[in-house]
């Protein structure tokens, strides 16, 4: 996201109620927007354009929107009544999200002033009804929040759509690399590749391990050891620098970490899969180096994985600012005591941006696939409210699954776990949860994020035109088996 990106703000009116209104409505708008701009800690500043009040304008206004590329999304408030008729070519011209805002300027109605001149100035009841029918009419998928602008609920509401935007335009600017095919025989990861860059933007592109190897052998000795002391600063130790096989092991995770973050530069990547089943040319599966480059902000997928991939580097983007943090996962193992719990983790990847402890790095075997001893970090992710989301492909179209989860502390150390890991309590119950995800088709990886709450995904799914089956603490089996039929199962 950069500096000059923005919001457009542009208000609805027309020429009916004379010049000194539209000044008005031009000095209103202007007010408005400087106040959000103060008030609502926007994840994106707004930029007042102008006010609209003609359909040449309108489609112009629209048209510019879509062409300019720091112009992320649209927001959009009737002042006065603005007929909608004037609103249709512009609204099919938009590429861009929008929202619609139904607000108006004054809070409270001055009792004993208020005359007839007030009332047309005043009328966004009047004037976002007629828009409203119009983006219905035309069947467009918008947001819309309503209450006075200075209201905290607005400005929750604005900032939630605002972080959708954000994921939305990072779908459209996303390359994955690929290294290797999908793990074999596996189905879930698998996918189509047209179909997801038409629907969410995103591109993957395959590329052979050995374009890899050949960046892993440019990296030099200097650049391992300046790697080596960035791991001492940051991490907890395991072992000592003594233990030569150890840190032997460690300078092949550097090596890799250098090499994968070069390769994604150089080719404009921000996200990467990669298999543990084609590492052909390579010293091991990359363990701590894919666990670094998430915590940078890459995306990432197990074993071809590439829309796990994406869904992580989407909703990192969308939670720069927020606390807490978003990584590759997978539902490993249940603990089906007292209160059911899912053990959550994968072979080496999971991402430290989930945990508030200082990450303990060590060197262990891995036994899955490739068996050779692997840098990593081991930690637990802090408690707390999170949620996983999961994307499948259903032939003929996609669908988002979410759930929420409390994430708790271990109740007992786990001294012999060797990889990163979350311990959670899936809502409503993990027979509910469970039941529920694999009656709607979910994956057994996912995004898990503490950060991006359930509404921003909710306007997310929306905003790609994708179905999002929620599982939270009001799901019921019954309820949730009809939303799925009505959908086509």
């Amino acid at each position: 996201m950069s500096a000059q990106q923005s919001i457009w703000f542009i208000t609805g009116s027309q020429h009916l109620y004379g010049d000194k209104v539209l000044q008005q409505v031009v000095s209103n708008s202007q007010t408005l927007v400087a106040g959000l701009n103060d008030q609502a800690q926007l994840p994106l500043p707004l930029e007042f354009k102008a006010i609209a009040t003609t359909p040449e304008e309108i489609q112009r206004l629209c048209l510019d929107a879509t062409s300019d590329a720091n112009c992320l999304g649209v927001v959009f408030w009737m002042h006065t009544f603005s007929p909608a008729k004037m609103w249709i070519k512009g609204l099919q011209a938009l590429q861009k999200p929008w929202m619609h805002l139904h607000t108006q300027f004054n809070d409270e109605l001055p009792w004993q002033a208020i005359d007839m001149s007030f009332m047309n100035l005043n009328q966004s009841a009047h004037g976002c009804r007629e828009f409203g029918y119009i983006g219905t009419r035309l069947g467009i998928d918008r947001f819309i929040t309503v209450g006075h602008w200075q209201d905290k609920d607005v400005h929750q509401d604005m900032q939630n759509w605002m972080r959708a935007v954000i994921g939305w335009a990072e779908g459209q600017s996303l390359k994955i690399a690929r290294f290797g095919d999908n793990m074999r025989q596996v189905a879930v990861t698998e996918g189509n590749k047209v179909s997801a860059q038409i629907q969410f933007g995103y591109e993957v592109h395959a590329y052979g391990v050995g374009k890899l190897v050949e960046y892993c052998d440019a990296v030099s000795d200097e650049d391992i050891a300046r790697q080596l002391d960035q791991y001492a600063s940051d991490y907890q130790w395991a072992f000592s620098m003594d233990d030569s096989d150890k840190v032997t092991r460690l300078k092949n995770d550097a090596r890799l970490e250098i090499a994968m973050e070069r390769f994604l530069t150089d080719h404009g990547c921000k996200a990467f899969t990669n298999t543990f089943e084609d590492l052909t040319g390579m010293s091991n599966l990359p363990g701590l180096a894919t666990q670094r480059l998430m915590a940078k902000g890459y995306g990432y997928g197990g074993e071809g994985d590439w829309k796990t991939s994406a869904s992580v580097r989407i909703l990192k983007a969308m939670s720069v600012g927020l606390p807490g943090g978003t990584s590759f996962m997978e539902d490993y193992t249940y603990h089906f005591g007292k209160k059911a719990q899912v053990l959550g983790a994968h072979m080496l990847e999971v991402c430290p941006s989930i945990t508030n402890d200082k990450p303990i790095l060590d060197v262990q075997r891995h036994t899955i696939g490739c068996k050779a001893d692997i840098a990593r970090l081991i930690f637990s992710a802090q408690t707390g409210r999170a949620r996983n989301l999961t994307t499948i492909d259903l032939g003929d179209r996609f669908r988002f699954i979410l759930n929420e989860l409390d994430t708790v502390c271990p109740p007992q150390d786990l001294p012999n776990l060797p990889v990163a890991h979350a311990l959670w309590e899936p809502m409503p119950n993990l027979k509910t949860s469970a039941q529920a995800w694999i009656m709607a088709g979910g994956a057994h990886h996912s995004a898990y994020t503490q950060a991006v709450s359930k509404e921003i995904i909710e306007i997310y799914a929306d905003m790609v035109g994708v179905e999002l089956c929620v599982i939270d603490e009001n799901t019921d089996i019954r309820s949730f088996k009809r939303e799925l039929r009505t959908s086509g199962y």
